[in-house]
């Protein structure tokens, strides 16, 4: 019993895929998924978030075909992956954003953190989360420069603080309702403002099997619950789970194939820690955000969480 328990659970390197068709049908499941985000960020910021997001994922399969053609190998551009990478790029800047610099964060991506270390299923961290925080710490004054949405374009002020940011210096008076923060209406990264558009993206691939519901339920329940219990009221636990990158994060980059935990046990505990880390920095830290941290530091915990949770499922078969 034992030893057959133990040849079911050996965990191989990532991601767990037969033939480059069944790698390009995942991607191409989870760009349709951001498909509703994409439309919601077209809508709330304009035309710019459009021209960003084909900027960004044109310049990521470029630097994927001309890092293959250098390295003499295999070309990788039709799995979708670097696609996919580009347009978590786009969503996770400001629509304003430098175009160039966007484009420096995709070369980032795609050559540092992802072929640098093997191209996929190789790399240790999710490169458009790397990206994300490459890009705040070197540009952080455009990456905290949020552009007005379109309700809010008949203001004078063409730019804005974030929710986030409000809470932060405690200006909980202008914060915008909840409503209005499910829907979208409220300055922040280019995808991550419409919790619904994430909503039902987030719900196409766990109906299709894409990904597993345990790392977004794990991480949107924990930053709920810790928000609950350090303000003492619903409004503002809810207010945690809209605001910011946590439900694009929880469902499109902390449930990336290779960098998270492949084991229900091991996935519950990498939500859980996402979220415990996301509200220590909001509520303790110096940045009023913190998903893009938290996400990077339990990408680099992944090993260690798929060998606790293989041993804890391999002794709980030998009994």
């Amino acid at each position: 019993m034992a030893n057959k328990f133990h040849d079911n659970l050996i965990v191989s390197s990532s991601p767990h895929i037969v033939t480059e068709s069944d790698t390009t049908r995942l991607m191409g499941s989870v760009l349709l998924a951001l498909a509703p985000s994409l439309i919601a960020s077209i809508y709330i910021f304009g035309f710019r978030a459009l021209l960003l997001s084909v900027i960004c994922v044109a310049a990521s399969v470029l630097f994927e075909y001309v890092y293959n053609v250098i390295t003499h190998k295999k070309q990788t551009v039709r799995d979708l992956s670097a696609a996919l990478t580009g347009l978590l790029i786009a969503f996770n800047v400001p629509s304003n954003f430098p175009i160039w610099q966007a484009v420096l964060g995709c070369l980032f991506a795609i050559v540092v953190v992802k072929q640098l270390f093997g191209g996929i299923g190789r790399n240790f961290s999710n490169p458009a989360i790397t990206a994300r925080i490459f890009l705040f710490i070197s540009f952080a004054g455009n990456m905290s420069t949020w552009p007005v949405t379109r309700l809010d374009s008949g203001a004078d002020a063409v730019t804005g603080a974030t929710p986030l940011a409000l809470y932060a210096e405690g200006s909980r008076d202008q914060i915008p309702d909840l409503l209005r923060m499910f829907l979208g209406f409220h300055g922040g990264s280019t995808g991550e403002v419409c919790a619904l558009a994430l909503l039902i993206g987030g719900i196409y691939l766990i109906v299709r099997k894409v990904i597993s519901p345990i790392i977004p339920c794990a991480f949107i329940g924990t930053v709920f619950v810790f928000g609950f219990i350090a303000t003492g009221s619903l409004h503002w636990a809810l207010f945690h789970v809209l605001a910011g990158g946590v439900m694009l994060g929880a469902f499109f980059m902390a449930t990336d194939y290779v960098t998270s935990p492949k084991l229900p046990l091991g996935q519950l505990l990498f939500g859980i820690g996402c979220g415990i880390i996301t509200m220590s920095i909001r509520l303790f830290g110096s940045y009023p955000e913190g998903v893009s941290f938290s996400i990077l530091l339990m990408n680099l915990c992944t090993p260690l969480l798929n060998n606790l949770s293989y041993k804890f499922y391999l002794k709980g078969g030998a009994k």
